[in-house]
C-alpha cells in the first residue's frame, strides 16, 4: 500500500533507507486533482526506478494575481487511490509552511532565464520562477535519481531541463507523452471547468495543432500558419494567447529550414485556459 508522509524528516529517512539498499528513486511532482496523464508519469518513473515518490502540493508562487490558486481543485482521497493504483510507493504532502519556512514573500527564488521568457513567460509573468523555485525545493527534499514531467507542459519541461543542467542536479529528467481524451483533448485538471457547450469545442485545439503541423510540412510560411491557427481558434470561440511554431528549444524557426518542430497553443474558452502542443 502507498505510504503518505507529511513530515520532511520522515521523507528523508525513508529515501535514505532505500538508497542504503541500493535502490533508485523516481519522483513525480504534481499539484493534485490527478488524472490518467499523471498516473502515466508514475508508471514512466517506475521504468527507471525501484521506488517512486509523488508529491501533491498546490504551489502558491506559480499562480499570478488573477489566476486560480484558491479555485484549484483539491481531491486528496481520489489522488491517493489513483497513485496507489499506478504503483506509487510514497505520497509526499508538504505544507506551505514546510515548503516556504520563511513565508512566501521572503522565500529565495530560482529563475531560469531565456527559455522561460517567451510564450508562457510572456503571458504569465513570474509563473516559471514559481515553478523552478518549488521544483528545486522538491528535488532537495526527495533527492530522486529520476523525475518525470509531462510533455503537455512542453515549455515547462524545457525550463526544468535547463534548470537541472545549470544547477547540476544529479537527476535524470523524463518526458512523458501527452494523454488525450477520445476526441483529442489533452487531459488536464482544468478540463472539469468546461461546461457542456465548451467541452466539445475544446477539442478544436488538437485539430488546429494538427493543421499547423500539416501546413508547416507542406512548406507554408510560419507567420501564415500561426495566423490561420489563431483565426481558427477565434472562430471556435477561443481567446488566443498564442498559436506558435517553434524549434524544440522554443527559438523561432526560419522558413525553409528542415528538422524537428513543435506547434504550441494556449487559449481560453470562457474562463478556462487550455494549453497543448504537438511535436513533428
Amino acid at each position: 500500500m502507498i505510504e503518505t508522509i507529511t513530515e520532511l524528516d520522515a521523507l528523508r529517512e525513508r529515501v535514505r533507507g532505500w538508497k542504503r539498499e541500493g535502490l533508485r528513486v523516481g519522483f513525480v511532482p504534481t499539484m493534485g486533482n490527478l488524472h490518467a496523464g499523471h498516473y502515466s508519469l508514475v508508471m514512466l518513473a517506475r521504468q527507471y526506478a525501484d521506488r517512486v515518490v509523488s508529491s501533491v502540493f498546490v504551489n502558491p508562487t506559480q499562480f499570478g494575481p488573477n489566476e486560480d490558486f484558491t479555485r484549484y481543485p483539491r481531491t486528496p482521497d481520489a489522488d491517493t487511490a489513483g497513485l496507489e493504483g499506478a504503483g506509487c510507493d510514497v505520497l509526499w504532502l508538504p505544507t506551505v509552511e514546510s515548503m516556504y519556512p520563511f513565508g512566501v514573500e521572503l522565500a529565495s527564488r530560482v529563475r531560469v532565464p531565456g527559455v522561460s521568457s517567451v510564450l508562457e513567460g510572456e503571458c504569465r509573468p513570474g509563473h516559471f520562477d514559481g515553478v523552478c523555485t518549488v521544483v528545486s525545493r522538491l528535488f532537495n527534499q526527495v533527492l530522486p535519481d529520476v523525475a518525470a514531467f509531462g510533455k503537455k507542459d512542453y515549455q515547462q519541461l524545457a525550463v526544468i531541463r535547463q534548470l537541472v543542467a545549470d544547477l547540476q542536479f544529479p537527476i535524470g529528467i523524463l518526458g512523458g507523452g501527452i494523454v488525450r481524451e477520445a476526441d483529442g483533448l489533452a487531459m488536464s485538471s482544468r478540463n472539469q471547468y468546461l461546461d457542456a457547450d465548451q467541452r466539445p469545442r475544446a477539442a478544436t485545439i488538437h485539430r488546429v495543432l494538427r493543421d499547423m503541423r500539416d501546413a508547416c510540412l507542406a512548406g507554408a510560411p510560419r507567420t501564415v500558419v500561426e495566423a490561420q491557427a489563431g483565426a481558427q481558434l477565434r472562430d471556435a470561440g477561443f481567446v488566443v494567447d498564442y498559436a506558435a511554431l517553434r524549434l524544440p528549444d522554443l527559438a523561432e524557426p526560419v522558413d525553409g529550414m528542415h528538422g524537428p518542430r513543435v506547434a504550441l497553443v494556449a487559449a481560453r474558452l470562457g474562463t478556462t485556459r487550455l494549453i497543448d502542443n504537438i511535436e513533428f
